[in-house]
């Protein structure tokens, strides 16, 4: 089965530049692509440690580059 995957909501396509991502839920758990670079692979993160990533995000105690 292929992936479904989705762009954020933040992502309107109006920002040049803008930092997009993309999901999908996989077999082992929710991917994660750059939805500039499609083709260029994606991280699997298992579905307890992609809650805990969106809840610091939220928190915002994820230090970001």
């Amino acid at each position: 089965m292929k992936a479904q995957w989705q762009k954020s909501s933040y992502s309107n396509g109006t920002h040049e530049g803008s930092n997009c991502v993309e999901l999908a839920a996989l077999a082992m758990g929710v991917g994660v692509r750059d939805s500039k670079d499609r083709d260029g692979g994606h991280v699997t993160l298992d579905r307890a440690s992609f809650a805990a990533l969106l809840a610091r995000i939220r928190s915002g105690t994820l230090d970001l580059p």
